[in-house]
């Protein structure tokens, strides 16, 4: 980290960051404990709840999904 110039960030920081990444990119709760080692959902669930806000979004891709089956049968 001191060769990188990150003498402030600690290994931790990284993986936090990466499952962070992770969770907001789709990663399931399974997947997430994967990465990290776990077997429990304890850990997944943390870095999970940063993608809660995402109810509107997920909302729309079942509309169009809906819409789109019904535009191909109607």
């Amino acid at each position: 980290m001191d060769a990188a110039g990150l003498e402030d960030v600690h290994f931790h920081d990284l993986r936090h960051t990466g499952n962070t990444l992770a969770a907001t990119g789709g990663a399931t709760t399974r997947e997430l404990m994967q990465r990290m080692g776990h077997s429990s959902v304890r850990a997944a669930l943390v870095y999970q709840h940063l993608v809660n806000g995402r109810d509107h979004e997920i909302a729309e891709h079942v509309d169009r999904q809906i819409r789109k089956a019904h535009d191909r049968d109607g």
